[in-house]
């Protein structure tokens, strides 16, 4: 009995929660193509994206494609005598004739009927003399001479993109603290905002030590640690944003009074986008030094509140007595 065959068919759907040009990207990336032919995949109509293909095979293209945004689907293959694939190029080769355009048989380049491609320069009747000259000879075997050019179904601004998807998206994204790409969470945006304020300690009283054999010299590591900080944090914030979703550029929110206060604030609620989004895979799971760091930071948060409470309701309390002794 035949093994089952199996194509992923994709009609332009996009998964839930996730943004039309980030799926493009996502596509484009995935098949290496350029986003023109990727945009033909968004035309409304099914379009079988791969064929003939084995069911872990097609579960693997299915699983690939979907993490990458597009809403596709596995459905079996028909038998083999009924396939219309071949139908389907002879019917674009046909289409191709009719509008007196050609393809040219070195390099599958889709032009007006000319002497020469204007793609990879051959002169096409010389082309085909030669090929048809190495084939009685015997050096370019027969069959391998009436094959048809790899790229030749890609003439057609409708057929799918043919790269192979074996080198899917990461399921996770990398992560590094000195830099604007990428995705953290946010406990892990608590952690390392703490563990980069305790730094900034440390370097500091180093600074200071310097002050000791000179006022310059303490001064200038004052000067440099206070950028190296600012930079960092901003780097660790924009991953933040990347990973709800939003542009790095929003960071500069921050420099309004109130509204800044409540932006920092939103980044520290608003959860990250589930799935990829336009900045990359999201991030790995929070391991346990992530998660304890963080708590420690939010207790500390919690504590200042609740002595700032603690230190107004007592100033209050005097004011009153001050009040009623007068």
């Amino acid at each position: 009995m035949t093994e089952a065959r199996y194509k992923i068919v994709f009609d332009g759907q996009i998964m839930p929660d996730m943004a039309l040009e980030t799926v493009k990207d996502n596509l484009a990336r995935l098949f290496k193509s350029d986003r023109g032919r990727i945009e033909a995949l968004f035309g409304g109509r099914p379009q079988a994206i791969k064929r003939d293909l084995t069911e872990d095979l097609a579960d693997k293209y299915l699983g690939a494609l979907q993490r990458a945004g597009a809403r596709v689907r596995k459905e079996r293959e028909q038998s083999s005598e009924l396939s219309l694939v071949e139908v389907e190029e002879e019917s674009d080769a046909a289409a191709l004739a009719a509008s007196g355009d050609m393809i040219c048989p070195k390099c599958g380049h889709a032009q007006a009927k000319a002497i020469e491609c204007s793609a990879c320069g051959v002169v096409i009747e010389k082309y085909l003399a030669r090929q048809a000259q190495l084939a009685e000879s015997g050096e370019l075997p027969a069959p391998a001479a009436a094959e048809k050019p790899a790229t030749a179904p890609a003439a057609t601004p409708y057929a799918p993109p043919r790269a192979d998807v074996g080198e899917t998206l990461p399921e996770f994204g990398e992560l590094k603290v000195f830099s604007i790409k990428g995705r953290i969470g946010r406990l892990r945006y608590l952690a390392w905002s703490l563990v980069m304020i305790f730094s900034f300690l440390v370097l500091l009283g180093v600074a200071a030590l310097g002050s000791n054999v000179s006022e310059i010299v303490g001064a200038l590591l004052i000067i440099v640690v206070s950028i190296g900080v600012a930079v960092t944090s901003v780097m660790i914030a924009v991953q933040r944003l990347h990973d709800i979703g939003w542009t790095g550029w929003l960071l500069l929110i921050n420099l309004i009074p109130v509204v800044g206060s409540v932006f920092s604030l939103l980044m520290l609620v608003v959860p990250g986008s589930e799935g990829v989004n336009r900045y990359g895979p999201p991030p790995p799971a929070n391991s346990l030094s992530v998660k304890v760091i963080s708590g420690v930071l939010i207790a500390i948060l919690l504590l200042s509140l609740l002595m700032m409470f603690a230190f107004g309701g007592f100033a209050m309390l005097a004011m009153y007595w001050a009040a009623l002794g007068s």
